[in-house]
């Protein structure tokens, strides 16, 4: 498919839907990307639920947010910080790179860096910006199954980036050794 001529078949304020040939995609409009953030607190994960229009429900997912939205040129770990305090009111002594990842690379082009973030000193009570009704969680690492299971069973969606939890504390059906 490379090589052929891509059509913008729409085009908003943060997404464009593209056709290349007779691929269908969705891409960040000026190609931004998002950082995520796996913040561990003491044996801890601080994770964040919020509604989500496109599953007209709450989600459980790890702390994210878009890179350069507001200002251009920023660097995807300062997006990292200022999202980690935005939504959880955490700031974190130390913020690693792990790396670049696709979530849904069929029918979405966009990226996010996964950040580390340790060292958390708690700055404020978080919930994101005033458009947001973000609700915090400190869930104990060993408690991420059930919690992921108790929110499933209320109805929540479960970001697909959880299951990097499920897989760290070796829950049923995640063990990948």
């Amino acid at each position: 498919m490379t090589g052929q001529a891509i059509r913008t078949a729409w085009e908003g304020k943060y997404i464009n839907v593209k056709v290349e040939g007779t691929w269908e995609y969705v891409s960040r409009s000026r190609n931004i990307g998002a950082a995520v953030i796996l913040a561990l607190d003491e044996g801890h994960v601080i994770l964040v639920e919020q509604y989500r229009v496109p599953l007209k429900r709450n989600c459980i997912e790890l702390p994210a947010g878009l890179v350069g939205d507001d200002s251009h040129g920023e660097a995807s770990i300062d997006a990292a910080i200022r999202e980690l305090a935005e939504e959880t009111g955490y700031h974190a002594a130390e913020m690693t790179e792990i790396g670049e990842f696709y979530s849904s690379p069929g029918m979405v082009s966009e990226h996010f860096t996964l950040f580390r973030a340790t060292g958390l000193t708690r700055v404020h009570a978080g919930g994101g910006t005033d458009d947001e009704a973000i609700i915090v969680h400190r869930v104990p690492m060993a408690d991420i199954p059930l919690f992921i299971a108790a929110k499933r069973a209320e109805g929540l969606g479960i970001d697909v980036r959880v299951m990097t939890l499920l897989a760290m504390v070796g829950a049923p059906g995640f063990n990948l050794a």
